[in-house]
């Protein structure tokens, strides 16, 4: 699946909850991630190489953990994500894998997010990251084979500013490089 992100650090949080308020939407409850962030051996930022991230989340202490495996790439030149899911039933088994195909693990991320879907393909993400400071708004769609990246990513601008975010201080990193 292909899609298109931008990414911004909230200035405020009480803004954005005012702003949502004001066009009555809210968050669905709140979900807690830990990531762990595996990459190839001679990874190089901005080479078109892909990360392996194994996911833990849970919605309730009292139901279990859905693990899942997740690819992505990021194409430099057209700025879209390549992002493939599956859903694990072997933890162990499958970080096996990831080790077996030569990727390293690089980092955990713990966060806690918060999803509001906006429409059929996007949803808008509220996370706070353990060991960095504010939170974040990331915008995410899929894309369509016809869809134009300039128009797509347009769109999630306007929106950004609709939720009262500046679309100049998107954040292009992954949340592990800013930790």
């Amino acid at each position: 699946m292909k899609t298109a992100v931008v990414k911004v650090k909230i200035k405020n949080r009480e803004e954005l909850e005012d702003k949502m308020t004001e066009i009555d939407l809210e968050f669905e409850p709140m979900v807690w991630q830990h990531d762990r962030v595996y990459l190839p051996r001679g990874f190089k930022s901005g080479n078109n190489m892909p990360r392996m991230i194994m996911r833990t989340e849970m919605k309730a202490i009292d139901r279990p953990p859905k693990y899942e495996l997740i690819l992505k790439r990021h194409i430099e030149d057209s700025g879209i994500d390549v992002v493939d899911r599956v859903i694990v039933s072997d933890y162990v088994a499958a970080v096996n894998i990831i080790h077996q195909l030569g990727f390293e693990l690089k980092s955990e991320v713990s966060r806690r997010r918060q999803i509001l879907p906006i429409g059929e393909d996007t949803r808008m993400c509220l996370d706070k990251v353990d060991r960095v400071a504010g939170y974040y708004l990331k915008l995410e769609t899929k894309l369509k084979d016809d869809d134009k990246i300039s128009e797509v990513m347009e769109d999630l601008e306007k929106t950004l500013m609709v939720f009262g975010q500046d679309p100049r201080s998107q954040i292009e990193q992954p949340y592990f490089a800013l930790m």
